[in-house]
């Protein structure tokens, strides 16, 4: 049976180079996001394309409580760090992308980094319940959610207004209730606003490009999407 003093002195094991303990660096929850507004994009690559990248734009850097920095961008039906995004068609990370320098990197920018560090020891929160809101950021790259009720016989996109990241780190895209708006523009923390992952007809998120050609019945996206449907 361990002692409290035992328990103790293990959770006061550090990581010989950052120095903090173990338990620490084990917690991946995102306490911080700092908007990507300058353009920096995410390259990826899949099976079915071997020869060609991809790109996405971030959509904001987010700071966990082990103190790792990541781009964020919707994939699929969620919000995920870069380096573990996966698809149907084994999709992986290739690193991050600078057009304006034609720059390919692989760790966050350092501005963003010291940007996020100075914001979390500033608003340093204290919250009594996981589901707390603790940062809301508005959509900066055109992201649409799909919903459909019916098995995908109609798709219904809506723009999706902002992100809110909760004390548990989750974070959640915000779409707007047409029937409860009572002024506009919809603006982050507007009461008509609740969380697509909410909803049971809630399918994926995509960036504008892709719900553009969905609204227009691109065959390539339909295609896209009937991939998706088969996987899922």
């Amino acid at each position: 049976m361990k002692t409290s003093t035992q328990t103790h002195n293990k959770d006061n094991v550090v990581d010989l180079f950052t120095g903090k303990p173990y338990s620490s660096l084990r917690d991946t929850r995102f306490i911080r996001l700092a908007p990507e507004l300058d353009g920096l994009e995410m390259l990826y690559s899949n099976e079915a394309s071997p020869d060609k990248l991809f790109s996405l734009r971030v959509l904001c850097w987010g700071l966990r409580a082990n103190g790792e920095v990541v781009g964020l961008v919707p994939w699929l039906d969620d919000i995920v760090a870069c380096p573990e995004i996966k698809d149907p068609l084994n999709g992986q990370w290739e690193g991050y992308y600078d057009s304006g320098i034609d720059e390919v990197f692989y760790d966050a920018p350092i501005h963003k980094i010291v940007e996020l560090e100075t914001a979390a020891e500033y608003y340093e929160y204290q919250c009594e319940s996981p589901s707390d809101v603790i940062q809301e950021i508005p959509d900066t790259i055109g992201t649409h959610a799909v919903l459909s009720d019916n098995g995908f016989q109609s798709l219904t996109l809506t723009e999706v207004v902002s992100w809110r990241l909760h004390f548990d780190g989750m974070l959640c895209g915000m779409l707007a209730d047409e029937k409860k708006v009572e002024s506009t523009p919809v603006l982050p923390g507007d009461d008509c606003l609740y969380p697509a992952q909410s909803r049971e007809a809630f399918r994926y998120f995509f960036q504008h490009q892709i719900a553009n050609k969905i609204k227009a019945e691109d065959p390539e996206a339909l295609a896209a999407i009937s991939i998706l449907v088969e996987e899922s």
